[in-house]
């Protein structure tokens, strides 16, 4: 068992924690492990969506992560689902996702079709990888999702593949959560948003510019817009995203917690600290016997 100094605990430890935490009717667990990687878990279900807790981006690009991650990917041993918005890698991690299909057999994968293949040359089985399909519902036991589609920074859309990008709708023990994976803001947005009545949004905040561009970082909202849309779509909560790993690609959270603070103070947010166990509880939670 290796302990991260940097955390002060081992990799293997936070995963006995996320199984070991009940999570009660109305309540979500929620675990930030940098960049847009959480884990997510509702009653026993467990979910993961872009996990990237591999040196891929450092060993193949030069790409040095801000800080170690939380564990290895050889620890992944209780993922039942993944979620996967697109196909860069500090989303669909090849490090992590060619080690996790053998540690975790038993995960289903749900991802654009635009990554199937790289999700089969990393040994993950056809049989296990749902295409995620914008506007439809999937769902398994007590867990229901919808992709939409995700802007970043355009909306590319495949006439048989469907949408490049994805954000994942989630409802799960009696809460609806949205993951927005990498998006800027498009028309409609706020709208379809709005139609699924969402507890808790997590956005990207580290926004673009022509200098990333010219890098090839393709961007997101920032923290003004993140700070709008949580507003505009009624978000119970929000949680800002993707402003840590990368010191060129990175945000100050509290910029965006500012911002709120100055034009929106009722609305509620979180900034989870690095590796942050977060239980998010419902407002409908509280109405149920």
């Amino acid at each position: 068992m290796e302990l991260n100094m940097k955390t002060g605990r081992s990799g293997s430890s936070l995963i006995v924690e996320m199984n070991r935490t009940v999570v009660p009717p109305g309540m979500l667990a929620i675990w930030f492990l940098g960049q847009e990687s959480v884990v997510i878990k509702g009653g026993d279900t467990i979910v993961y969506v872009d996990p990237f807790v591999s040196d891929y981006l450092e060993v193949q690009f030069g790409a040095v992560r801000a800080f170690p991650a939380p564990f290895s990917p050889l620890d992944i041993t209780n993922a039942e689902f993944c979620l996967i918005t697109h196909e860069h890698e500090d989303h669909l991690d090849p490090g992590t996702l060619s080690i996790m299909s053998q540690e975790s057999p038993q995960t289903t994968y749900l991802a654009p079709a635009f990554c199937r293949n790289k999700l089969i040359d990393l040994g993950i089985n056809t049989q296990q990888i749902i295409d995620a399909r914008t506007g439809e519902w999937w769902g398994q036991g007590d867990l229901r999702i919808k992709p939409i589609p995700a802007a970043h920074e355009q909306l590319e859309e495949h006439p048989e593949l469907g949408h490049r990008y994805v954000g994942y709708i989630i409802e799960l023990n009696g809460v609806t959560l949205y993951h927005a994976g990498d998006t800027t803001i498009y028309p409609g947005m706020i709208e379809l948003l709005k139609a699924e009545a969402i507890d808790l949004g997590m956005l990207p905040i580290n926004g673009r510019d022509a200098f990333r561009n010219a890098k090839g970082l393709v961007g997101n909202m920032n923290y003004r817009e993140a700070g709008e849309l949580a507003f505009a779509v009624g978000f119970d909560t929000v949680i800002p995203l993707h402003y840590d790993v990368f010191a060129a690609n990175s945000e100050k959270p509290g910029y965006f917690v500012d911002y709120l603070y100055e034009h929106y103070p009722e609305q509620k947010f979180h900034v989870m600290a690095r590796f942050e166990r977060f239980i998010y509880a419902s407002p409908r939670a509280c109405l149920s016997d």
